[in-house]
């Protein structure tokens, strides 16, 4: 009997994240993979002079790096990566399951973040830095038209992607259901939303709180749209000019972790 579609890209896309690795690259963004204990590490490439500013690190690590000329990194990178010197190819991190993740931290409100077709892995490592300063459980976002973990990500996260839970899922809107389950209100963030921020954080009562969030330019997808519990804004002060997705994140963090 036929496999049924959704069941043959289930097991591609298990064959592919088994297979892939990724190049982290900057003295800030390997220093932290070097010293997470729940990264899977393979290769270490750094200049000696990268070596003697992240040597305690690469001492935790138990690795034995290889020693590059500046003149000629050997690590595969694009031309324009700023590596500093440093680059280390890792397995994609695995934070498990949405229910084991986004529970609430003690005597805070839980909050976690959705992303919906946020392709650009400068504003996800962006929303990831975010994220983690205020406090939030993970950021979720579709296997599938997302950014993946890759280097440019890791670097603009200055060291958040090790810290900060970023799960990657088949459905979104499973994945809003599953949080709905939890009793999580499902708050999206649009200009055309019919209360404001403000209103929809109090409306909440203190219960955990899901801020789902589209790119810049197509927005969130109207499956998305239709499953979250509430559609919100974000008032500007004058007439014109709105948020990227990145400083929207950070805004409704803060309305939320202070709310």
């Amino acid at each position: 009997m036929k496999k049924p579609k959704w069941v043959v890209e289930k097991e591609q896309d298990k064959r592919a994240a088994a297979a892939e690795t990724v190049w982290l690259f900057g003295l800030h963004a390997v220093r932290d993979a070097l010293i997470n204990p729940q990264r899977e590490r393979l290769r270490l490439v750094v200049t000696k002079n990268a070596l003697d500013r992240i040597a305690d690190a690469v001492a935790v690590s138990g690795m034995t790096p290889e020693i590059a000329d500046p003149r000629k990194f050997t690590a595969p990178l694009d031309p324009g990566s700023v590596h500093q010197g440093a680059a280390l190819e890792v397995k994609p991190l695995d934070w498990g399951r949405i229910e084991d993740r986004c529970i609430a931290p003690e005597g805070r409100r839980a909050i976690t973040v959705l992303l919906d077709r946020v392709t650009d892995p400068h504003n996800v490592g962006a929303v990831l830095r975010s994220a983690e300063v205020f406090g939030a459980c993970a950021v979720i976002a579709p296997t599938r038209h997302s950014a993946p973990e890759t280097g440019a990500l890791a670097k603009t996260a200055s060291g958040a992607l090790e810290r900060q839970p970023y799960l990657r899922v088949t459905n979104l809107a499973d994945a809003m259901e599953r949080l709905r389950a939890m009793g999580y209100v499902l708050i999206a963030l649009d200009g055309t939303g019919d209360i404001t921020l403000a209103t929809a954080i109090t409306q909440a009562a203190g219960r955990p709180v899901a801020l789902i969030l589209g790119a810049e330019g197509p927005g969130m997808r109207e499956k998305t749209r239709e499953t979250a519990d509430v559609v919100a804004r974000i008032d500007s002060a004058g007439e014109f000019g709105s948020l990227n997705v990145s400083n929207a994140a950070a805004v409704s963090l803060f309305a939320a972790s202070s709310g």
